[in-house]
Order: C-alpha cells, then sequence, then structure tokens
C-alpha cells in the first residue's frame, strides 16, 4: 500500500475525529444536564455554540473535501503519474486539513480559508501529477 493510501485512510477519518471533538464536552453528562445526546445527535449538535459549533462545522467540511481528494489520489494512481510525488501531495493535504481544522476550532476564519484554499488546490494538484 502506498502512501497516498494511507493518507486516504487518515482523511477518511477527520471527519470522526472533528465529531468526537465536538461531543467531548457532552460525554459522560446526563442528558438531562446537558451532556450528549445520542438519541438525537444531530439535534444535540444543532444546539451547540463556540468551539463545539465550530468543530462540528470542521467535521461536516472535512466529509465534504473527500470527494476531490479521493478522486485526485486514485486518477493519479490511475495515470500512473510518479507515486513520490502522489505521496507528498497526499501528505500535504492531510496536514493542511489537520492545519485547518485546528484553525476552525481555534476561530480564525481568514487563515481557515486560506488552509481551505490550499487543500482543495492540493487535491486538484493531483490530477495533473
Amino acid at each position: 500500500m502506498t502512501i497516498a493510501n494511507y493518507c486516504l485512510i487518515v482523511a477518511c477519518l477527520m471527519p470522526l475525529l472533528c465529531a468526537w471533538i465536538a461531543k467531548s464536552r457532552g460525554m459522560g453528562k446526563r442528558r438531562r444536564d446537558g451532556g450528549f445526546d445520542n438519541h438525537d445527535p444531530r439535534a444535540w449538535l444543532s444546539r451547540q455554540t463556540g468551539w463545539q459549533a465550530r468543530a462540528h462545522a470542521a467535521q461536516q467540511n472535512s466529509f465534504e473535501a473527500l470527494p476531490l481528494f479521493i478522486a485526485g489520489v486514485l486518477a493519479a494512481q490511475q495515470m500512473q503519474h510518479a507515486q513520490s510525488r502522489i505521496d507528498l501531495l497526499a501528505i500535504a493535504f492531510v496536514v493542511t486539513r489537520v492545519v485547518y481544522v485546528a484553525l476552525y476550532i481555534a476561530d480564525q476564519p481568514n487563515l481557515r480559508s486560506l488552509a481551505w484554499a490550499v487543500g482543495t488546490a492540493l487535491s486538484v494538484a493531483l490530477f495533473f501529477g
């Protein structure tokens, strides 16, 4: 398996990490005390504010970023671009997405948008090897 394929797995797990962060403050508390409500998790998440709401938004955006990245890696490998370049672009994408999530949670919208743009550019770059 290539490094880029491992990056696919990491990128697919990123939304789950964001979801865990978004829910973390409510874990272990009773529902009636504002704790996480696994009976209606979407409604519970929609009521969150601050960093929890931003972590949830980062989760949603992480899902949104996946199709282009997955397609880029698979297309680059199918077109037999240099694997070392594919791996480098995939690693850069994952690092950029980690930075993006951190900036989102930290409420740094301008830097977050820059990280988003870089991540999108990296996904597109995969198609061109």
